[in-house]
């Protein structure tokens, strides 16, 4: 595993994470039974009728898999905290089966005033699936580590 550091990052560059997620059918329903119970996460015969035709992932679920990406794959960013995320977006529905990616590009950066040691940053985060349909994007911003002397 590759630790990139706050010195690291390069404003407006791209990355994009080496690893996918997929989500299944059981891990939609059990995420939604215990966090967001409506019949198009919960029922496959139900959700057949709502606005999204079929079973989708709830939006806590997908944000919860924008946080997996973050902690997964060869290069890891030295995150200390997550400070703040603007701008969540849900662009397209997530079902059982889709295989999701996640794409990063830095935004800004910034050292801290009052520690040396760290800086923060601002990223915008986008998920797309397998059809490079994007589903959800946020920006965050989080304070990174400065690599150690």
């Amino acid at each position: 595993m590759d630790i990139m550091f706050f010195e690291d990052v390069e404003v407006g560059k791209k990355r994009t994470k080496s690893v996918t997620y997929q989500v299944k059918k059981e891990e939609i329903i059990e995420f939604a039974r215990h966090w967001d119970p409506r019949s198009f996460h919960i029922d496959e015969v139900a959700a057949v009728s709502s606005v999204f035709g079929g079973l989708v992932a709830c939006s806590a679920h997908i944000f919860s898999i924008l946080s997996w990406f973050g902690t997964h794959g060869k290069k890891r960013t030295a995150s200390m905290a997550a400070l703040g995320f603007d701008k969540l977006g849900m662009h397209h529905p997530v079902r059982p089966g889709d295989t999701l990616s996640c794409r990063f590009t830095y935004l800004e950066k910034r050292e801290s005033h009052s520690k040396k040691d760290r800086g923060i940053i601002r990223t915008l985060a986008s998920i797309s699936n397998q059809q490079n349909i994007e589903v959800f994007s946020a920006i965050i911003t989080s304070m990174v580590a400065k690599r150690p002397r």
